[in-house]
């Protein structure tokens, strides 16, 4: 079958990109022909791409790379303006958010996306299609094919939560223009199919919208012997040390970052994701003296980027110097630290505030360790996880914002790795969908509540879960693995995909069935 997917964005980092990249090389390697609308400038070097389309004057061009060729990405020519959902840097655009756009730029890059469209459907003939986002990809899909070609769209949060919800009124027409062809709507869970429904009011929309989440690649992330894991976590280290690794190898310490790490010796927690405010990465940082106090050996891994990097190291080097005043001021600022208005971070700021008399020397003497026991890889590419995460013993999701799914967590559960979250939003429903493969009383440990005490909520988990005899870690982690397996396998994503495009919406989960549960954030 033939398959058009427009993303315009990378084929690399986090969350849509990966989801992307993912889906691409899974419906390639069952055998589909796949077509990709992208912004990737390097996509000629990720190994399932075979052929690269660029336009020259409008006129599409395309660049065998191999035979024979199973997936094309194409880059549609939109200049230098690339519309986001958040604020971020990408090489060669200038990336601003939507709602900063005027009228004119946001038709200009509509009308670039929707000739590269027609033009990739009229040399493909593509049997489906599929957008991704509730905007802009499905208006795209909308004007460029016009009812020929059957299309559905995945819905990731981030268009939902930071576009259309606080400028919905500019912004709800178009997402309301793509959705009303669509013959099915995919979403991760169904806290992000009620966001949806709430608001985008489209008839039948709800009758439409099925349950269609991320996938993991079982064969790459897996559980592994502690000895090899560590293995590998050092070549991954000293391949970027080389500078050999893949573009997004790293910042200048990277390597050493990974070097730091002993997981024979010393269990390792990881944090994987964007570095921004609505991730929560302070309430890790300031759980760390708390695990540290409990677990000595412990170090904590943070792969990510992002704008709150600088944020986040202020908080670091505050609590290594004991500078609780310089804590409670990036807890006040917030997101202005992130380069948006200031906002207080309520959690954090709650818990420097209860930090007083015996508890506080305490506290301050352990962060002076804790806080050397912190390493930053910067941005990794996902395809070099598989190496990092089994050498780790837990990973935390502290989003403090609502998350269509939770697909770090069922990674680093494929793993075999304790996933602790934020107990909301998509990241309990993956949680909920795991539990049943642990004994009871380890199921508390999945996710802590997003209150206040969120901080010792973290740190309790985690120690609770360093605290388990060894043999005991190995069997949950090994039950956790199946049950990641046998429930997010990509083949099953790919044959969600094309039914919801064609409309064959029976066999795909109803996110309006009994036993789903609404699960939204409590602060």
């Amino acid at each position: 079958m033939r398959v058009l997917v427009f993303h315009g964005y990378l084929l690399r980092g986090t969350g849509s990109n990966v989801y992307n990249a993912s889906l691409a090389r899974a419906l390639a390697r069952l055998g589909h022909e796949v077509h990709v609308l992208c912004q990737d400038l390097h996509a000629a070097e990720l190994d399932f791409v075979d052929a690269v389309g660029r336009f020259d004057g409008g006129a599409l061009e395309l660049e065998v790379l191999r035979e024979p060729v199973r997936c094309s990405a194409y880059l549609p020519d939109i200049g230098r303006l690339l519309p986001v959902y958040v604020a971020d840097e990408y090489e060669g655009f200038d990336a601003r958010p939507f709602p900063e756009l005027g009228d004119a730029e946001l038709e200009r890059y509509l009308a670039s996306n929707v000739a590269a469209v027609r033009a990739v459907a009229e040399r493909a003939r593509p049997d489906v299609a599929l957008a991704n986002h509730a905007l802009m990809g499905p208006a795209i899909l909308a004007r460029a094919l016009g009812g020929r070609v059957p299309y559905a769209v995945k819905i990731h949060g981030s268009a939902l939560e930071y576009t259309l919800r606080p400028h919905r009124e500019r912004f709800l027409p178009y997402a309301r223009e793509g959705l009303e062809q669509a013959r099915g709507v995919l979403v991760g869970s169904r806290h992000t199919a009620e966001r949806l429904w709430e608001l985008v009011d489209l008839p039948g929309l709800a009758e439409r919208t099925r349950l269609g989440p991320p996938g993991v690649d079982t064969e790459r992330f897996r559980p592994l012997p502690r000895d090899e894991a560590a293995r590998n976590v050092r070549r991954l280290a000293a391949r970027l040390e080389r500078g050999t690794a893949a573009r997004w190898g790293g910042e200048a310490r990277a390597a050493a970052a990974l070097l730091a790490l002993d997981p024979e010796r010393e269990p390792v927690v990881s944090y994987v994701g964007k570095l921004i405010v609505s991730k929560g990465v302070d309430l890790l940082l300031a759980a760390w003296p708390l695990v540290v106090e409990r677990v000595p050996g412990a170090r904590l891994c943070v792969v990510g980027f992002g704008t709150y990097r600088e944020g986040l190291l202020s908080l670091l080097a505050a609590l290594r110097d004991g500078d609780l005043a310089a804590a409670r001021e990036v807890a006040v600022r917030g997101r202005e630290l992130e380069g948006g208005p200031a906002g207080g971070l309520r959690l954090l700021a709650g818990f420097l505030a209860g930090l007083e008399g015996e508890r506080l020397e305490r506290y301050l003497a352990c962060a002076a360790r804790a806080m050397e026991r912190v390493h930053f890889t910067g941005r990794l590419e996902h395809s070099d996880l598989p190496l990092l995460l089994p050498a780790c013993e837990a990973q935390v999701v502290p989003s403090t914002f609502p998350e269509a799914f939770g697909m770090v967590a069922a990674e680093a559960a494929a793993c075999g790795v304790l996933p602790v979250v934020a107990g909301h939003s998509g990241l309990a429903e993956v949680v909920e969908s795991l539990a049943p493969a642990l004994p009871e009383r380890l199921r508390p440990l999945l996710s802590f509540p997003l209150a206040p005490g969120a901080v010792e909520g973290i740190a309790e988990r985690l120690c609770s879960w360093l605290a388990l005899d060894r043999s005991e870690r190995l069997r949950a982690g090994r039950a956790l693995a199946a049950a990641a397996a046998q429930r997010y396998g990509w083949d099953r994503v790919c044959e969600g995909v094309i039914g919801a495009a064609q409309g064959r919406l029976d066999a795909l989960p109803d996110p309006r069935r009994p036993g789903w549960q609404s699960l939204r954030p409590s602060g």
